[in-house]
């Protein structure tokens, strides 16, 4: 096995991050002192094997490993390699109110809030509360640029000078917030090594080992790719956008990519760039459906643009996945309308890239033990609310498989067994 030790300072430094207060949410930060300390009923640790290394993983390799499981990571690629490292880390407290995830996603903010304060987020991974503003846009057809916003809108920060129209506020700091997702996953993967002893493991998973236990097989292990097998009590599968690649899930519900595209620029002068994340409702000059790409500022001074989505083919190896040149063209473009200190010449193109996000067919996640298999688990399909429900699924996890349930958030909608009636 190999066991990571790299000191995480190095792994997470962030260059001038800017701080902002929030509110102490002191039922939460109980919540996460009660079901993270290590469980005196464990004389002898629960070996969990979390198949997975992006933020459902992790989150839940976090919170188990924290209640006193012995944890090992298995991850074909790299930590966060895939949307947990693209994605935009943007976090709102009631945005999915009214759905079946709202309970899902309003723990896990508050439970994100309490995160940053505990492991230092607003310096380690560049959480802080943002104001979210949307606005339409109508694309210049102008090869000098935008064209200058003609009448200033108290509403609008003074960086977003582009022919825009109708901007309200959509959220405020009270509700809404952003981590940057590669940096907040590896610093919880840090804290899970470093502190309490989880382990990571690189390779590729072939398959989960069942053995006959009564009615229903029971996990025993997993085996990957080159013929290791690594014993376990409980396997929790945090596949993404793989899962229906595992014929153990695949079997019993299907997981479908959506790919997103985005760009990481830097401007010449970040301190001119303010905590705005934009929700556009772009129109292009040649006419057409409007898209809706968004705009999130981070406090490393980098500004995160995506948005150019579609169902895509999910290859084997997430380090194989290439952005379409014309739908980075598009964001560039999008970029230099909103802003002129985002345009070619003003703002340095640091990341071209492209991820899939993980969807199911009724477009809910998937959290619970697997059916007919006592002791294996699966989380995901998230969407494109995997970094704001990661820690909620995380800690919701490490209940169900080491406590029977789940207290922190009832996981009882997002069963894999409601595939099966």
């Amino acid at each position: 096995m190999l066991l990571i030790s790299t000191p995480e300072s190095s792994w997470l430094r962030l260059a001038s991050p800017t701080h902002f207060p929030f509110r102490r949410l002191r039922s939460i930060s109980s919540l996460i002192r009660c079901s993270s300390s290590p469980s005196s009923a464990m004389d002898t640790p629960k070996r969990v094997v979390v198949c997975g290394g992006g933020v459902i993983g992790v989150c839940t390799a976090y919170f188990l490993s924290k209640k006193g499981a012995a944890v090992t990571i298995i991850e074909k690629s790299s930590i966060a390699c895939a949307a947990s490292g693209k994605a935009g880390g943007f976090l709102a407290l009631d945005w999915c109110d009214g759905g079946a995830i709202s309970s899902l996603a309003r723990t896990s903010f508050n439970l994100h809030r309490s995160l940053a304060e505990e492991l230092n987020g607003p310096e380690s991974y560049g959480y802080r509360p943002l104001t979210t503003l949307s606005l339409s846009v109508n694309e210049s057809s102008s090869s000098s640029g935008p064209a200058a916003y003609k009448s200033p809108s108290p509403v609008l920060p003074s960086w977003v000078n582009g022919p825009i129209k109708s901007p309200k506020t959509i959220g405020t700091t009270e509700t809404t917030a952003q981590v940057h997702p590669q940096l907040f996953t590896r610093k919880l993967l840090s804290k899970a090594v470093e502190e309490y002893g989880a382990e990571v493991v690189i390779g590729k998973l072939e398959k989960v080992e069942v053995v006959p236990a009564a009615a229903e097989g029971r996990a025993r292990a997993v085996k990957l790719e080159d013929g290791r097998e690594i014993e376990a009590d409980a396997v929790v599968l945090a596949l993404g956008p793989w899962t229906s690649k595992l014929a153990l899930l695949g079997s019993i519900f299907r997981v479908s990519g959506i790919k997103a595209h985005s760009i990481v620029l830097e401007p010449k002068d970040p301190e001119a760039i303010t905590p705005h994340a934009l929700f556009l409702s772009y129109y292009p000059a040649h006419g057409g459906k409007p898209m809706d790409p968004e705009v999130y500022p981070r406090p490393t001074g980098e500004v995160y643009i995506c948005g150019m989505s579609a169902e895509g083919e999910v290859p084997d190896d997430p380090e194989e996945i290439e952005p379409l040149p014309e739908s980075i063209r598009v964001l560039k473009t999008v970029g230099s309308n909103v802003s002129s200190h985002l345009s070619e010449g003003e703002a340095v193109v640091k990341a071209e890239q492209a991820c899939f996000l993980p969807c199911t067919d009724d477009g809910v996640p998937v959290i619970g033990e697997v059916p007919g298999v006592k002791g294996c688990y699966v989380a995901t399909g998230h969407n494109c609310w995997g970094i704001l429900n990661g820690p909620a699924t995380g800690a919701a996890m490490a209940e169900l498989v080491l406590d029977g349930h789940s207290s922190i958030v009832d996981i009882t909608r997002f069963s894999p067994s409601r595939f099966c009636s």
